[in-house]
């Protein structure tokens, strides 16, 4: 069943009552066509929409603007439980007085009038959809007594068991650890080609939409920045956000800047970028594309190196560097050539980025020009639409630098605060008085004869520091 968003927004009021009638826009725009067949990733960190926007395509949130398209049918004012939709949530949601077949049962038991299934019918397909997800041997248990995983797949069963046009999947893994979210991905990608099943699968972890979605689209403040395969967005991110994003470990991003088609990251040119007007940028290099050599372009101070079988993760530092350490994967062969506190890199060209640093886009040089329109031209011939956000890029508030303000003073803390410089006032002109007065016997300084001619109002006044320096002892 093939998906269509078109503009679809959601509004939500603000809840800052001295905000009134201000809003929270978490879905923005939104347009995307989901091919039939297909595992779609929405993937982006917390906040981004991705789940409102699984919610309102199952119906449970009415969109502010937008239509929903099910194939040709637009269901966006239809009700949930008439859109054909499975939808499996983040905690599960298992009925836990019942088994595990009343609970995949428990759908089909709802069906009314000509959809309505006999009692055979229903166990056979409680049954064969139990095989499907291999929890058959554990029919009669309840799911206090199976584990994180098998839960997982009794919801998924649940959802499967109604043959559901769209199956929805709200982060189903985050609750398990990490050896069992490996599992039930690849049961979930298994469960998916095997049913064929139109799914959407919403997750924060780039890992996972990475390792089992046919196409990713990465979702930032309500908007989409990239869509595409997993690969071809990993290859070729459109904006600093997306790179970021994508890849661990992390990529490396760099302060730098062009100038006469070279690129420099401090006074080091690592890169030739012929074509490339002359701009302040950011560099991202992605971690396997650094080349150890002895007179590499790139100087880093070497920090440390974690070995991890056939590669290498050379942990290292430079002043332009904008992460906290530098991680280079090379060889595990490489390793023994690390000598020093020093190490010098080559940049692998297709795994060198670079971004403007006002708009944070992609600056394309060389042969990335050619890489660029070959993807697009697969997309096209694959059927897939290449969606970037072409406006302002949002940002968070928190990217901006804020200024810290104090808290307005209280009554109390200003009467304190009159009195305290009053103090300080009388305390200084117990000072200077101290000051004025005669020095000590045997200290004397000569008196000063009045200049005829100048008041004695306009005479320069002198400091306890100028009578020290005036004394017989220090002009000796």
């Amino acid at each position: 069943m093939k998906v269509v968003l078109q503009n679809l927004t959601k509004i939500f009021p603000s809840r800052n009552k001295k905000d009134k009638g201000g809003e929270v826009v978490a879905v923005n725009d939104f347009n995307l066509e989901i091919p039939d067949g297909k595992l779609i990733g929405l993937l982006g960190p917390s906040g981004c929409g991705k789940s409102t926007t699984l919610y309102m395509i199952s119906g449970l949130q009415a969109p502010t603007r937008g239509k929903i398209f099910f194939g040709d049918d637009d269901v966006t004012k239809l009700a949930p439980e008439n859109r054909g939709i499975g939808l499996v949530f983040q905690n599960y949601a298992l009925y836990p007085h019942m088994t595990v077949q009343q609970n995949i049962l428990f759908p089909l038991q709802n069906f009314k009038g000509e959809e309505r299934l006999s009692k055979e019918e229903m166990l056979k397909r409680a049954n064969d959809v139990a095989k499907l997800v291999q929890i058959d041997e554990y029919m009669q248990r309840k799911p206090a007594e199976l584990s994180g995983g098998q839960q997982q797949r009794v919801a998924i069963a649940r959802a499967l068991v109604k043959m559901p046009r769209v199956l929805l999947l709200d982060e189903p893994l985050s609750n398990l650890d990490a050896r069992l979210r490996l599992q039930t991905r690849e049961e979930i990608r298994r469960i998916q080609r095997d049913t064929g099943i139109t799914t959407i699968f919403v997750t924060h972890d780039q890992e996972e939409a990475m390792s089992i979605s046919d196409y990713i689209v990465v979702m930032k403040l309500g908007v989409i920045m990239q869509t595409g395969k997993p690969q071809w967005v990993y290859d070729d991110p459109s904006n600093l956000f997306v790179a970021k994003f994508l890849g661990a470990p992390p990529i490396n991003l760099f302060s730098g800047r062009v100038e006469g088609g070279k690129l420099f990251i401090g006074e080091e040119e690592v890169l030739d970028v012929e074509g490339v007007e002359d701009q302040e940028v950011y560099v991202g290099i992605r971690p396997e594309g650094f080349i150890l050599a002895e007179d590499g372009k790139l100087t880093c101070s070497v920090s440390g190196v974690d070995v991890m079988g056939r590669d290498v993760s050379v942990v290292s530092k430079n002043e332009h560097s904008l992460n906290t350490v530098i991680r280079s994967i090379i060889a595990s062969d490489d390793a023994g050539r690390i000598e020093g506190d020093t190490v010098k890199f080559n940049l692998k060209p297709h795994k060198t980025y670079i971004f403007n640093k006002e708009s944070e886009r992609r600056v394309y040089f060389g042969a990335q020009i050619a890489a660029h329109e070959a993807m697009l031209q697969r997309m096209k011939e694959e059927g897939q639409d290449y969606v970037t956000h072409t406006g302002p890029l949002p940002r968070e508030a928190d990217d901006k630098p804020k200024e810290k303000k104090e808290p307005p003073k209280t009554k109390m803390q200003k009467v304190a605060s009159f009195f305290k410089t009053g103090f300080s006032k009388v305390k200084g002109l117990f000072k200077k008085k101290g000051a004025k007065e005669a020095p000590e016997e045997g200290n004397e300084t000569p008196a000063e004869e009045p200049v005829e001619g100048v008041e004695k109002a306009n005479a320069p006044t002198m400091s306890a520091t100028d009578d020290v320096k005036n004394t017989p002892e220090s002009e000796d």
